[in-house]
């Protein structure tokens, strides 16, 4: 019969009773076609088909048919574990190429059955025997069925999911693009893989593949081997490059060793250091002289050059001409240490942000002169706001002409203001203690050399603050700070800074210094102590948690358990579900400062994971707990967890942006500015703008701060929001009438938004995606300020330059031009707020809304002068400039201030559509997709990337270079001398280069 007649199964389900096999055969067969238009007749004879499946006389083919034909019933009534036992019965008559809705839901139910088996095995650690072995099958089949079809990446994706690492390497080896089906990989590792652990056995097998290609990309692999934690790794790759005759390979090297001091993980940077192995002929010279040295050891010392080795006589006479590879090697030795050690990169960024510091003093101006002197918290925070503004770019202008203003700053303050310093002058490694010397302790035995004990608490401060992450060099001298001195101002100051220098070594002998400045359980000293703890052995997941655990139970200082609890935080800094029972502990402890330690151990444990379940606690206590501190910090801990995914950010916490509780509000606030910092990501700020005009005060100061976070580094150009923003702020600034907590916001906000010299942004992740561990700690430490206003200095950790620096084989920096495919006035800097001078043409003021008269003249002043220039502009250029006005105006001149940073043509009428960077350039992060290099250009980057240390190719190595920055080291260093006469030169050399300050005021000062 045709078979469109049929109009019901009854027939065939009658076949299934007769007793000949072929006739149950023929209706089965038939029946499985006819499945989806009479599934509901067939559901009523299930049990007739179940016992034909399980009936042992009956043919193979024929029990497998039965089963496929319960399964499709069992589906289409949604019941898909029945469906999907059946299925497995059906063995390979289940197709898992067939296109359907019935073997789609099927695959993806068996996936999700097999992967929750498999991860559950693993947890377990047994070797997963109770894995259907059927269902194994049927995963493999749609594995293999991908990659034969090309699929690699759905291949990947499922064979991650499912944890086999077998077939995901298959696929890998066999996709058309090896190198990039493995960057894809890695990237779904970081954004997909949940646990930890099985993370690492991901990467590792990712290693394994690219060394066995016939090119292997070591810039991956030795990303993977520092999250693998495997330093040996990383030095023999590194070895074996210095060590080819090839110079591209060195200079591979270098870029390796940069981009991994990118990640900022020092204590695994020292470690691939110190494992690079010295060349071979210094370890034969201090052999010469024994030449009586029997053969036997001297072949031990088989590290000698082998020439050495052969004769006994003449061993002293060859061993003076070293191995012309080993003096290339030992050279490239010594600039790779340099690079690991930090001590390169952070002398390039401190030129940098020298050399192009463009900091507008006048706004901190505004900010002194509109802060009443009584008012002790916003006279601090200008000077907090001076300091990140100028943050590494060793110019102390602000302070050094307002001496007698910075001096009635009292006590805690004026730690603060001395610990400033060591803000500005981040980085200065080689005279960080010169500068810092007229301010420290004096005199041994702690009595202190007759200085403020709060000076010279705040310069060991500032110590650890120019040091961070890079303590080699002052580590000793910190630690004996904190021995020689029982004040606790100063243990305070040299707790903290010593934490910062030995960020996350995790050394022994520097925790016990810690532990014993804890048990004086004094508060002041206890609380730094405890924050320090966690800065030390930040990441280590140590037993030392328990213990300190165990003392902010005993104590009873309040602060000492905050600093306490923050501390314990940091010792779980990316362990994800390593730190779970010690997370569980904090959470459930009784007193609300140790929850609150355990929002921070949850925040930091899952950084930049976006983990589900870390998201689900910390909304579950933002609105459950009974402490309004608790809930704060958990809001505000959202911010951590989910900074790789910044757009996720804010429609998360919108609605807790709208809670009656303020702190919930505030927590939203520092959520969004956390996670989605230097983005300028439009959703985050909508969602903060209603809160920069909140009831509350300590909501509006939040929401401020979060706000100029969100902003750094963006202007006018790229979101009209910007400059109202700028203008909100200068407003609150000036109102007499404004509360104390939002004005104190303002200040730090305008601070933020300028921040570095307006050449840094705040950055968690680097470019490879991995956590940048000094920015994420600081601004865990920098949240805590509304407990302690210090901790605001925190903030400078987090700033990373935006810059392309392009650097030779010899490090230096050759001059050389790229492109910005985007308009000059997208990226370029905000307009200066400069007072106009005779020497120069006009720069148009912001509106001044100061009230005085003083302020008033120089506004009516400032009207002639535009009017005499707009003359001007008229003469020179068409009508249109006249036309367009004011506006116009002040464009123009921007343009002449652009070619300072390297534009070599006049600016035409119309806007350019690019413009042309010289080495080193400034480049926002928003610009990073518009930067290429130029066809012809004599330097090709080894890696090609937008901003960053980036090591060039050079193409005519026999013509002679022009170096850029060679000149400003000479400069910067003479601070150092530590006298005032010094600085001052030094600063008059700065007004000098930077075009928008004038250099009057630096004249007579001396």
């Amino acid at each position: 019969m045709p078979e469109t007649m049929v109009s019901s199964a009854g027939g065939l389900l009658a076949m299934l009773n007769e007793s000949h096999p072929l006739l149950k055969q023929h209706a089965l067969y038939n029946l499985n076609n006819f499945v989806d238009q009479f599934w509901p007749e067939i559901s009523t004879s299930v049990p007739i088909i179940e016992s034909l499946y399980e009936d042992d006389e009956f043919d193979l083919h024929q029990r497998q048919l039965a089963a496929l034909l319960v399964s499709k019933v069992f589906y289409y009534l949604g019941e898909l574990n029945d469906s999907l036992s059946y299925a497995l019965g059906a063995g390979s008559l289940f197709d898992v190429s067939e296109d359907s809705d019935y073997v789609h839901t099927l695959l993806a139910k068996a996936i999700d059955e097999y992967a929750s088996l498999k991860s559950k095995a693993a947890e377990s650690n047994s070797d997963g025997a109770d894995v259907d072995p059927r269902l194994e099958a049927i995963v493999e089949r749609l594995l293999d069925k991908c990659i034969m079809d090309g699929k690699y990446q759905q291949a990947m994706g499922i064979a991650i999911e499912c944890r086999r690492l077998d077939k995901l390497e298959e696929a890998i080896m066999k996709s058309d693009n090896v190198h990039g089906t493995l960057s894809y990989c890695i990237n779904v590792s970081h954004s997909f893989v949940n646990r930890r652990e099985y993370r690492c056995e991901v990467l590792q097998l990712l290693v394994n593949v690219y060394q066995k290609l016939p090119s292997p990309d070591y810039l991956s692999i030795c990303q993977c081997l520092m999250f693998l934690d495997e330093p040996e790794g990383v030095a023999s790759i590194l070895e074996k490059l210095l060590r080819s005759g090839n110079k591209d390979e060195s200079l591979l090297a270098f870029q390796i060793a940069f981009d991994l001091v990118e990640n900022e993980h020092q204590a695994f940077l020292l470690n691939v250091r110190n494992r690079l192995p010295p060349p071979k002929s210094q370890i034969s010279e201090p052999e010469q002289p024994k030449s009586t040295v029997p053969d036997s050891s001297q072949n031990e010392n088989s590290s000698a050059p082998e020439d050495v080795q052969m004769t006994e006589g003449t061993s002293s006479s060859t061993v003076h001409e070293p191995d012309p590879s080993e003096v290339v090697y030992a050279e490239r030795l010594t600039k790779i240490k340099g690079i690991l050690s930090g001590e390169m990169s952070i002398q390039l960024t401190l030129q940098f942000l020298y050399s192009h510091n463009k900091s507008d003093l006048l706004i901190l101006k505004t900010i002194k002169q509109s802060v009443e002197m009584r008012n002790s918290v916003c006279h601090s925070a200008t000077i907090y706001a001076n300091a990140i503004m100028h943050a590494g770019t060793t110019v102390d202008t602000f302070l050094r002409e307002n001496l007698d203003w910075l001096s009635r700053a009292t006590n805690w303050a004026k730690f603060s203001a001395t610990a400033g310093l060591g803000v500005i002058h981040r980085g200065h490694l080689q005279q960080g203690r010169s500068l810092m010397a007229p301010y420290l302790p004096q005199g041994g035995a702690g009595a202190g050399g007759g200085g403020s004990p709060y000076s010279e608490g705040g310069a060991l401060y500032a110590l650890g603050l120019i040091h961070a992450n890079h303590g080699e060099g002052i580590k000793q001298f910190l630690r004996e700070s904190i021995r020689s001195t029982s004040v606790e101002v100063i243990q305070h100051g040299a707790c903290l800074g010593l934490g910062l220098a030995a960020l996350g070594t995790a050394d022994e002998d520097i925790y016990d210094d810690f532990k014993s400045a804890l048990y004086t359980d004094s508060a002041v000293a206890g609380e730094a102590a405890g924050i320090s703890m966690g800065l030390l052995m930040v990441g280590t997941a140590s037993e030392k948690a328990s213990e300190m655990l165990a003392y902010a139970h005993d104590t009873q200082h309040e602060k000492i358990i905050r600093g306490l609890a923050l501390g314990i935080a940091l010792t779980v800094y990316g362990r994800e579900e390593e730190a779970d029972t010690l997370i569980e502990q904090m959470t459930r402890d009784q007193d609300p400062i140790l929850r609150y330690g355990g929002m921070y151990a949850l925040a930091l444990a899952y950084s930049g994971t976006a983990n589900n379940k870390a998201i689900r606690q910390l909304l579950h206590f933002a609105v459950s707990d009974v402490s309004d501190d608790v809930r704060r910090t958990a809001v505000l801990a959202l911010g951590f967890v989910l900074y790789s995914e910044p757009e996720q950010t804010p429609r998360i916490v919108s609605l807790l942006s709208e809670s009656y509780n303020p702190h919930v509000r505030y927590g939203a606030a520092l959520a969004v500015g956390i996670s989605c910092a230097g983005t300028g990501l439009s959703e985050a700020i909508s969602l903060l703008e209603p809160l920069t005009s909140d009831v509350v005060d300590f909501v509006r100061q939040g929401a401020l701060i979060a706000m100029a976070m969100v902003m750094v580094q963006m202007n006018e150009a790229s979101d009209s929001r910007v400059g109202t923003f700028r203008r909100q702020l200068e407003k609150i600034i000036l109102d007499k009438h404004e509360d104390t907590m939002s004005k104190m916001g303002a200040i730090l906000a305008s601070g933020i938004l300028d921040a570095g010299g307006r050449n840094v942004t705040i950055r968690l992740l680097s470019k490879t995606k991995h956590d940048k561990i000094t920015a994420v700690v600081g601004l865990a430490v920098f949240s805590q300020f509304w407990y302690w206003y210090p901790l605001i200095y925190f903030i400078s950790l987090a700033f990373s330059p935006t810059a392309f620096i392009g650097l030779n084989y010899d490090l230096k920096v050759p001059k050389f031009e790229f492109i910005s495919n985007a308009k000059p006035s997208l990226f370029e800097y905000p307009k200066p707020t400069t007072v106009p001078t005779m020497a120069s043409a006009v720069k148009l003021p912001t509106a001044v809304l100061s009230t005085s008269v003083k302020a008033k003249a120089r506004a009516k002043k400032e009207a002639e002068q535009k009017a005499s220039f707009e003359k001007v502009a008229g003469a020179e250029s068409s009508a249109a400039a006249t036309s367009a006005g004011k506006g116009k105006a002040s464009n123009e001149k921007d343009g002449d201030a652009m070619q300072v940073d390297g534009q070599p043509e006049k600016k035409a009428e119309p806007e350019p559509s690019h413009e042309i960077l010289t080495n080193p350039a400034r480049v926002v992060p928003t610009q990073e997709k518009f930067i290429k290099f130029m066809e012809d250009s004599r330097y090709v980057p080894v890696k090609s990337a937008p901003s960053g240390f980036v090591l060039l190719r050079d193409l005519q190595p026999t013509e002679p270079e022009v170096l850029s920055l060679t000149d400003t080291p000479s400069s910067t260093a003479s601070p150092a001398s530590g006298s005032a006469t010094g600085q001052q030169s030094s600063a008059s050399a700065m007004a000098v280069d930077e075009e928008p300050q004038p250099p009057q005021p630096f004249e007579y000062t001396s």
